[in-house]
């Protein structure tokens, strides 16, 4: 099943170039044009895999949507994307749970790539939380 992805970045027209684009490639995208729309997407869509935001909003500052994805969806994977590349920034993203960091513009097959690669980490995730969960009913099961 192919990921599931969330656009969050105020520039529309990015935004709408991207989600056409991805969505091309077999992607199911679903979009948001700032942080508070984005967490409210999230808040609805529980289906969503991928997160790709960007750093610079008005309002609240993609660390900030990170920080909230985070506390309330811990296994959605986020890549942020900026046009502001700040050494600061990018680790302050990592250290709050980003699964990769980009610069705007980035290339199509590169930002496909880093999508794959967080889906295939949520999905190994989920995973092993199933796996954890059946144990655990067995286990039950066996006292």
């Amino acid at each position: 099943m192919p990921a599931r992805i969330l656009l969050i970045d105020d520039e529309q027209g990015f935004v709408d170039t991207m989600a056409k684009r991805l969505g091309k490639r077999g992607l199911t995208v679903s979009v948001a044009y700032g942080g508070e729309e984005g967490i409210a997407v999230l808040a609805k869509d529980h289906s969503i895999d991928v997160v790709v935001l960007d750093v610079k909003m008005p309002g609240l500052s993609g660390i900030d949507v990170l920080k909230s994805i985070k506390a309330d969806h811990p296994l959605v994977e986020v890549i942020m994307l900026t046009g502001h590349a700040t050494v600061e920034s990018a680790i302050e993203g990592m250290k709050f749970g980003a699964f990769d960091y980009m610069l705007k513009p980035c290339e199509m097959e590169e930002l496909l790539q880093k999508i794959a690669e967080a889906y295939d980490k949520k999905q190994t995730h989920e995973t092993k939380i199933l796996e954890a969960r059946a144990r655990h009913i067995e286990l039950r099961r066996g006292d």
